[in-house]
Protein backbone atom coordinates (compact mmCIF):
# COMPACT_ATOMS: atom_id res chain seq x y z
CA UNK A 1 0.00 0.00 0.00
CA UNK A 2 2.41 2.63 -1.31
CA UNK A 3 5.45 2.20 -2.46
CA UNK A 4 8.66 2.48 -0.21
CA UNK A 5 11.10 4.88 0.58
CA UNK A 6 13.95 3.06 -1.51
CA UNK A 7 11.47 3.64 -4.96
CA UNK A 8 11.31 7.43 -4.50
CA UNK A 9 12.92 8.60 -7.72
CA UNK A 10 15.87 10.49 -6.05
CA UNK A 11 17.73 11.04 -9.70
CA UNK A 12 15.31 9.78 -12.37
CA UNK A 13 12.89 12.66 -11.76
CA UNK A 14 13.17 16.29 -11.65
CA UNK A 15 11.25 16.63 -8.39
CA UNK A 16 13.07 13.42 -6.93
CA UNK A 17 15.23 15.41 -4.18
CA UNK A 18 11.94 17.42 -2.93
CA UNK A 19 9.86 14.07 -3.05
CA UNK A 20 13.15 12.69 -0.59
CA UNK A 21 12.87 15.53 1.25
CA UNK A 22 8.94 15.35 2.29
CA UNK A 23 9.82 11.63 2.99
CA UNK A 24 12.33 13.12 5.39
CA UNK A 25 10.05 15.95 7.01
CA UNK A 26 6.98 13.00 7.28
CA UNK A 27 9.41 10.35 9.07
CA UNK A 28 11.39 12.79 11.18
CA UNK A 29 9.32 15.85 11.83
CA UNK A 30 11.03 16.43 15.01
CA UNK A 31 14.64 16.71 13.25
CA UNK A 32 13.48 19.67 11.28
CA UNK A 33 10.25 21.22 12.80
CA UNK A 34 10.22 20.19 16.32
CA UNK A 35 11.21 21.66 19.72
CA UNK A 36 15.15 21.77 18.30
CA UNK A 37 14.12 21.52 14.78
CA UNK A 38 17.06 22.52 12.01
CA UNK A 39 14.88 24.59 9.74
CA UNK A 40 11.70 25.82 12.23
CA UNK A 41 10.80 25.48 16.04
CA UNK A 42 6.39 24.75 15.25
CA UNK A 43 5.77 21.42 16.78
CA UNK A 44 6.03 19.58 19.95
CA UNK A 45 8.58 16.92 19.07
CA UNK A 46 6.22 13.93 17.54
CA UNK A 47 6.60 12.84 14.19
CA UNK A 48 3.98 12.79 11.40
CA UNK A 49 4.64 8.81 11.28
CA UNK A 50 4.03 8.48 14.76
CA UNK A 51 0.17 8.51 13.34
CA UNK A 52 1.16 8.03 9.84
CA UNK A 53 3.37 4.59 10.29
CA UNK A 54 5.87 3.89 8.11
CA UNK A 55 5.74 7.91 6.96
CA UNK A 56 2.08 6.98 5.46
CA UNK A 57 2.39 3.64 3.46
CA UNK A 58 1.27 1.17 5.89
CA UNK A 59 -2.31 -0.20 5.45
CA UNK A 60 -4.73 1.19 7.83
CA UNK A 61 -2.05 2.67 9.32
CA UNK A 62 -3.12 6.43 8.95
CA UNK A 63 -1.86 5.35 5.39
CA UNK A 64 -1.44 8.21 2.58
CA UNK A 65 -2.61 6.69 -0.50
CA UNK A 66 -5.70 8.28 -0.95
CA UNK A 67 -4.70 11.86 -0.23
CA UNK A 68 -4.17 13.10 -3.77
CA UNK A 69 -6.95 11.00 -5.29
CA UNK A 70 -9.40 12.90 -2.82
CA UNK A 71 -8.39 16.55 -2.21
CA UNK A 72 -9.10 19.37 -2.84
CA UNK A 73 -12.33 18.08 -1.26
CA UNK A 74 -15.48 19.67 0.88
CA UNK A 75 -14.85 18.62 4.42
CA UNK A 76 -17.42 19.60 7.06
CA UNK A 77 -15.28 19.98 9.81
CA UNK A 78 -14.18 23.35 8.35
CA UNK A 79 -17.34 23.73 6.20
CA UNK A 80 -15.76 24.20 3.01
CA UNK A 81 -13.41 23.51 0.29
CA UNK A 82 -10.03 22.01 1.53
CA UNK A 83 -6.53 21.47 -0.40
CA UNK A 84 -3.86 18.91 1.10
CA UNK A 85 -2.00 21.69 2.31
CA UNK A 86 -5.22 22.85 4.65
CA UNK A 87 -4.92 19.10 5.24
CA UNK A 88 -1.50 19.02 6.27
CA UNK A 89 -1.83 22.19 8.27
CA UNK A 90 -4.85 21.04 10.42
CA UNK A 91 -1.71 17.98 11.64
CA UNK A 92 0.65 20.84 12.29
CA UNK A 93 -2.02 22.69 14.75
CA UNK A 94 -3.81 19.59 16.26
CA UNK A 95 -1.97 16.31 15.99
CA UNK A 96 1.65 17.76 16.21
CA UNK A 97 -0.11 20.90 18.06
CA UNK A 98 2.01 23.19 16.63
CA UNK A 99 1.58 26.29 14.17
CA UNK A 100 0.89 25.95 10.31
CA UNK A 101 3.38 25.94 7.70
CA UNK A 102 3.47 28.78 4.85
CA UNK A 103 1.91 26.84 1.64
CA UNK A 104 4.97 28.40 -0.42
CA UNK A 105 7.73 27.37 1.77
CA UNK A 106 10.33 24.40 0.63
CA UNK A 107 9.37 22.16 3.89
CA UNK A 108 5.06 22.32 3.03
CA UNK A 109 6.17 21.86 -0.99
CA UNK A 110 8.38 18.56 -0.36
CA UNK A 111 5.04 17.16 1.97
CA UNK A 112 3.21 17.86 -0.96
CA UNK A 113 5.27 16.23 -3.51
CA UNK A 114 5.69 13.03 -1.49
CA UNK A 115 1.64 13.09 -0.86
CA UNK A 116 1.77 13.63 -4.65
CA UNK A 117 3.99 10.78 -5.37
CA UNK A 118 2.41 8.20 -3.09
CA UNK A 119 -1.29 8.68 -5.08
CA UNK A 120 -0.27 9.79 -8.22
CA UNK A 121 -0.60 6.44 -9.93
CA UNK A 122 -4.28 6.13 -9.05
CA UNK A 123 -7.38 7.16 -10.83
CA UNK A 124 -8.98 10.59 -9.04
CA UNK A 125 -11.25 9.90 -6.52
CA UNK A 126 -10.18 6.36 -5.78
CA UNK A 127 -9.66 5.10 -2.14
CA UNK A 128 -7.72 1.85 -2.27
CA UNK A 129 -8.47 -0.66 0.48
CA UNK A 130 -6.00 -0.15 3.45
CA UNK A 131 -5.89 3.99 3.06
CA UNK A 132 -6.88 5.59 6.07
CA UNK A 133 -8.00 3.92 9.51
CA UNK A 134 -10.30 0.60 9.61
CA UNK A 135 -13.72 1.64 10.77
CA UNK A 136 -14.24 -0.75 13.56
CA UNK A 137 -18.23 -1.76 14.73
CA UNK A 138 -19.38 -0.36 17.81
CA UNK A 139 -19.78 -1.58 21.12
CA UNK A 140 -23.06 -2.48 22.66
CA UNK A 141 -21.82 -0.40 25.44
CA UNK A 142 -19.44 2.48 26.31
CA UNK A 143 -15.94 1.99 25.90
CA UNK A 144 -14.34 1.92 29.66
CA UNK A 145 -11.34 3.68 30.42
CA UNK A 146 -10.79 1.36 33.38
CA UNK A 147 -10.93 -1.99 31.56
CA UNK A 148 -8.71 0.53 29.19
CA UNK A 149 -6.03 1.14 31.60
CA UNK A 150 -5.77 -2.44 32.07
CA UNK A 151 -4.61 -2.89 28.49
CA UNK A 152 -2.63 0.08 28.18
CA UNK A 153 -0.39 -1.68 31.30
CA UNK A 154 -0.25 -4.76 29.71
CA UNK A 155 0.50 -3.94 25.75
CA UNK A 156 1.07 -0.72 25.37
CA UNK A 157 3.19 0.93 28.72
CA UNK A 158 6.50 -0.65 27.95
CA UNK A 159 6.92 1.38 24.97
CA UNK A 160 4.99 4.51 25.41
CA UNK A 161 5.66 4.80 29.50
CA UNK A 162 3.70 4.42 32.72
CA UNK A 163 2.59 8.34 32.69
CA UNK A 164 1.94 8.05 29.04
CA UNK A 165 5.61 10.36 28.49
CA UNK A 166 6.87 8.20 25.43
CA UNK A 167 10.53 7.32 24.73
CA UNK A 168 13.16 9.99 23.54
CA UNK A 169 15.84 8.77 21.68
CA UNK A 170 19.01 9.29 22.65
CA UNK A 171 19.50 12.77 20.92
CA UNK A 172 16.59 14.18 23.46
CA UNK A 173 15.34 15.74 20.45
CA UNK A 174 12.89 13.01 18.93
CA UNK A 175 11.12 10.19 19.97
CA UNK A 176 11.27 6.32 19.64
CA UNK A 177 7.80 5.89 21.06
CA UNK A 178 5.89 8.79 20.99
CA UNK A 179 3.56 10.75 24.04
CA UNK A 180 0.56 9.37 24.62
CA UNK A 181 -0.88 12.14 26.54
CA UNK A 182 0.46 15.55 28.18
CA UNK A 183 2.01 18.58 26.71
CA UNK A 184 4.01 17.12 24.48
CA UNK A 185 1.12 15.15 23.03
CA UNK A 186 -1.74 15.56 20.72
CA UNK A 187 -4.43 17.94 21.31
CA UNK A 188 -8.42 17.67 21.81
CA UNK A 189 -8.56 18.72 18.39
CA UNK A 190 -6.72 15.66 16.69
CA UNK A 191 -8.57 13.33 14.84
CA UNK A 192 -7.37 10.20 17.26
CA UNK A 193 -9.05 12.45 20.09
CA UNK A 194 -12.15 10.58 18.46
CA UNK A 195 -12.68 6.99 19.70
CA UNK A 196 -13.49 5.72 16.33
CA UNK A 197 -10.28 6.97 15.17
CA UNK A 198 -8.07 5.87 17.86
CA UNK A 199 -9.54 2.36 18.60
CA UNK A 200 -9.51 1.58 14.65
CA UNK A 201 -5.97 2.70 14.79
CA UNK A 202 -4.07 0.81 17.34
CA UNK A 203 -6.59 -2.51 16.41
CA UNK A 204 -4.58 -2.99 13.80
CA UNK A 205 -0.96 -1.10 14.51
CA UNK A 206 -1.07 -2.19 18.20
CA UNK A 207 1.19 -3.18 19.97
CA UNK A 208 4.61 -2.75 18.00
CA UNK A 209 4.55 -4.94 15.50
CA UNK A 210 1.16 -5.42 14.99
CA UNK A 211 -0.59 -5.38 11.53
CA UNK A 212 -4.13 -6.12 10.12
CA UNK A 213 -3.04 -9.28 9.31
CA UNK A 214 -2.65 -10.79 12.66
CA UNK A 215 -4.19 -7.90 15.81
CA UNK A 216 -3.60 -8.48 18.85
CA UNK A 217 -5.94 -6.49 20.39
CA UNK A 218 -9.59 -7.39 20.53
CA UNK A 219 -12.41 -4.45 19.33
CA UNK A 220 -13.33 -4.66 22.69
CA UNK A 221 -9.61 -4.01 23.92
CA UNK A 222 -9.37 -1.33 20.85
CA UNK A 223 -12.29 0.61 22.16
CA UNK A 224 -11.80 0.37 26.33
CA UNK A 225 -7.92 1.71 25.78
CA UNK A 226 -8.63 4.16 23.40
CA UNK A 227 -11.10 5.50 26.04
CA UNK A 228 -8.86 4.94 28.84
CA UNK A 229 -5.69 7.15 26.65
CA UNK A 230 -7.86 9.57 25.49
CA UNK A 231 -9.15 10.04 29.05
CA UNK A 232 -5.72 11.58 29.99
CA UNK A 233 -4.87 15.38 29.47
CA UNK A 234 -3.49 17.09 27.19
CA UNK A 235 -3.23 20.00 25.29
CA UNK A 236 -6.33 22.20 24.31
CA UNK A 237 -7.74 23.85 20.93
CA UNK A 238 -9.91 26.42 20.06
CA UNK A 239 -12.87 24.16 18.01
CA UNK A 240 -15.28 27.37 17.74
CA UNK A 241 -14.63 27.34 14.18
CA UNK A 242 -15.18 23.48 13.73
CA UNK A 243 -18.17 22.05 12.40
CA UNK A 244 -20.31 25.17 11.39
CA UNK A 245 -23.10 22.84 10.90
CA UNK A 246 -23.81 21.10 14.14
CA UNK A 247 -25.63 17.92 12.65
CA UNK A 248 -22.92 16.85 10.78
CA UNK A 249 -20.76 16.25 13.51
CA UNK A 250 -19.34 12.65 14.11
CA UNK A 251 -21.31 11.07 16.26
CA UNK A 252 -17.72 10.48 18.51
CA UNK A 253 -17.19 14.16 18.18
CA UNK A 254 -16.69 14.77 22.34
CA UNK A 255 -17.27 18.84 22.41
CA UNK A 256 -21.22 19.80 22.10
CA UNK A 257 -23.38 21.59 21.01
CA UNK A 258 -25.19 19.00 19.12
CA UNK A 259 -28.57 18.29 17.34
CA UNK A 260 -29.81 15.94 19.40
CA UNK A 261 -29.79 15.28 22.80
CA UNK A 262 -27.02 12.66 24.04
CA UNK A 263 -24.65 14.56 26.36
CA UNK A 264 -20.88 15.13 25.48
CA UNK A 265 -20.19 12.05 27.59
CA UNK A 266 -22.20 9.39 25.53
CA UNK A 267 -20.95 11.42 22.40
CA UNK A 268 -17.44 11.09 23.60
CA UNK A 269 -17.24 7.19 25.14
CA UNK A 270 -20.47 5.52 23.33
CA UNK A 271 -22.46 3.35 23.71
CA UNK A 272 -22.69 4.80 19.63
CA UNK A 273 -25.37 2.89 18.59
CA UNK A 274 -28.46 4.73 20.24
CA UNK A 275 -26.87 7.89 18.54
CA UNK A 276 -26.81 6.42 14.80
CA UNK A 277 -30.45 5.12 14.93
CA UNK A 278 -31.69 8.62 16.37
CA UNK A 279 -29.78 10.61 13.26
CA UNK A 280 -30.84 7.58 10.76
CA UNK A 281 -34.49 7.95 12.00
CA UNK A 282 -34.00 12.14 11.99
CA UNK A 283 -32.79 11.52 8.37
CA UNK A 284 -35.90 9.39 7.41
CA UNK A 285 -38.60 11.64 8.85
CA UNK A 286 -36.96 14.83 6.92
CA UNK A 287 -37.04 13.38 4.05
CA UNK A 288 -40.84 12.22 4.15
CA UNK A 289 -41.40 16.02 4.59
Amino acid sequence: MGPPANQIPYYSREDGKLIWYGHELIANTSKYLGPKGSVLQISNGMNCQNCHLDAGTKPWGNNYSAVYTTYPKFRDRSGGIETIYKRVNDCMERSLNGTALDTNSKEMQAIYAYIKWLGEDLKKGDKPKGSGIVELPYLNRAADPGKGKTVFVQKCQTCHGANGEGQLNMDGMTYTYPPLWGKNSYNVGAGLFRLSRFAGYVKNNMPQGTDYHAPQLSDEEAWDVAAFVNSQPRPSKDLGSDWPDISKKPIDHPFGPYADTFTEQQHKYGPFAPIKEYREQQKKSSTKK
